[in-house]
């Protein structure tokens, strides 16, 4: 009998050491993917690099992979792939090039199609599984609203010891500007709320407070101010800039230093070509001082919907405004710029603004929550109203940008952003979980009525995300309840996947 019980003993202690070895796993699932330059496909990407770097976790990103019809619309300069692997490469070239070090992480593909109306990629079938149980440990969800509208399948808390949620978009203030926007914006504020509490957790992060018997709350993480409000979220920019920004940046400032003319060229706005993205508020900004401002020359671009009905809003302007397509904000061609304008108010923490400041520049940009973060640099200038904008505008014509100190660049930079997203969602230390007896069962209480009230709701939403004319009323792609047969071929999905999805 003692035999056994040793043999018992020690496979125990050796089952128990695996798991103390085993490094924490990160999952982040993300609603884009390169080459679609957006902030769901970049920021998520640069996070994952940053978050493995150090090689004390294991990171998998998880993006959407779209079908060739798919890729066309949304993939610019006729860029397609045949298989993931292939899109793989070009996306781990394109981020080697940027941040010059090989990344650790892995990278997974979910099943996703691109809805037309919403301008979006939305998730097929139930993602979650693309990360085995066994590896289930933390999710991190970039936009986790958009990513569980229509979810359907195992509920992330339950596949997930901890998910976190990061929210990126202003959805609301896109809504509003649509047909029937006011009710829009209100009905999609009690979903986004809706799926947000039931799919990311209220983790409660036990640090110094509890000594004096208090209990943090954290459910999201919003980047800005801008978003939407959550119960139980904290505001905090988790971004950082391309290293390349920082280079040109650093040359800059040392041209400066010498006494060399470093900005050669004027303003400059760039971003997605559609009327929502600031171009409207710019132009109408110009419009307004167009005789104040009869020296300023503005070159905007970008590419999309709006292209022609911007150039041709252009055109009626007495100040010289060029239209031109969109290019990589890294090019070349913007790096003698001095001036950079963004009156957007639909961002939330706008990701060219925040490349702007790391090359040096002067931004003009709206006192508006989304530029919070930025206040902090001297070359971050905020406006009021339209006389403010073109006294700005003036001022910066007549001087030259500041030189940022080491300090202020090292917070535009991922290393800065991983350091405080670990913070914020209190993965930069173990969790305490020494409570006293009262706080342990006023705890308990309060979560397992939580936990009641959250797997009611999460049941509803499984049983109306289940019926394909539930999912379309409320704006799915048709048919995305499960993977059809040419997404299954090409991510290699079995038969046995599918039913299990």
């Amino acid at each position: 009998m003692f035999p056994l019980i040793w043999i018992l003993m020690n496979e125990f202690a050796f089952e128990a050491k695996q798991k103390m070895d085993k490094k924490e796993h990160i999952a982040i699932f993300t609603t884009a993917s390169l080459p679609w330059l957006t902030g769901t496909a970049v920021n998520p990407l640069f996070r994952a690099a940053y978050l493995s770097k150090s090689g004390e976790r294991d990171v998998t990103l998880v993006i959407p992979w779209l079908s060739l019809k798919d890729q066309g619309l949304v993939y610019p300069n006729n860029i397609t792939f045949a298989s993931p692997s292939e899109q793989e490469k070009y996306i781990r070239q394109w981020l080697e090039e940027r941040i010059g070090f090989t990344s650790g992480f892995s990278i997974q593909f979910y099943p996703g199609k691109f809805s037309k109306d919403k301008r979006s990629i939305l998730a097929v079938g139930d993602i979650s599984e693309i990360i085995p149980d066994e590896d289930a440990d933390i999710a991190v969800l970039e936009e986790p609203e958009h990513l569980t509208w229509y979810h359907h399948g195992k509920r992330w808390k339950t596949k997930f010891r901890l998910v976190i949620g990061i929210i990126h978009t202003n959805y609301l203030e896109y809504v509003k500007r649509e047909k029937n926007g006011g009710l829009q914006a209100f009905f999609l504020k009690y979903l986004n709320n809706w799926v947000v509490g039931i799919y990311c957790h209220k983790v409660a992060a036990l640090c110094a407070q509890l000594s004096q018997g208090n209990i943090i709350i954290i459910q999201v993480i919003r980047l800005s101010a801008a978003t939407q409000d959550y119960d139980g979220s904290i505001v905090c920019n988790v971004h950082g800039v391309n290293p390349k920004f920082l280079e040109i940046g650093e040359k800059k400032r040392e041209q400066q230093q010498k006494g060399d003319q470093a900005f050669t060229k004027g303003a400059y706005f760039i971003g997605k070509m559609i009327w929502s993205k600031g171009y409207k508020e710019l132009l109408q900004l110009l419009k307004n001082h167009q005789k104040e401002l009869a020296a300023l020359e503005v070159d905007l671009f970008g590419s999309g919907e709006d292209s022609d009905a911007v150039q041709k809003a252009a055109k009626k302007l007495d100040l010289t405004v060029r239209v031109h397509p969109a290019r990589d904000h890294a090019d070349v061609l913007f790096h003698d710029y001095k001036l950079f304008l963004n009156p957007s108010t639909t961002d939330v923490v706008c990701t060219t603004t925040a490349e702007a400041l790391a090359m040096g520049k002067i931004v003009v940009c709206a006192n508006h929550p989304s530029n919070d973060f930025f206040k902090q640099f001297p070359n971050c200038w905020t406006f009021d109203d339209s006389e403010g904008f073109a006294k700005l505008i003036l001022k910066a014509l007549a001087e030259e940008p500041a030189q940022p100190t080491d300090a202020q660049r090292h917070g535009l930079s991922w290393e800065a952003a991983t350091e405080r997203f670990l913070k914020a969602a209190d993965l930069d230390k173990p969790l305490e979980r020494k409570l006293s007896r009262s706080s342990s069962n006023f705890m308990a209480a309060s979560l397992n009525l939580q936990q009641k009230v959250d797997d009611a709701s999460a049941f509803v939403h499984h049983v109306a995300s289940g019926f394909e004319i539930s999912r379309r009323i409320f704006g799915a792609v048709p048919d995305s309840l499960q993977p059809d047969e040419e997404l299954r071929k090409e991510l290699g999905l079995t038969n046995a996947a599918r039913r299990q999805g």
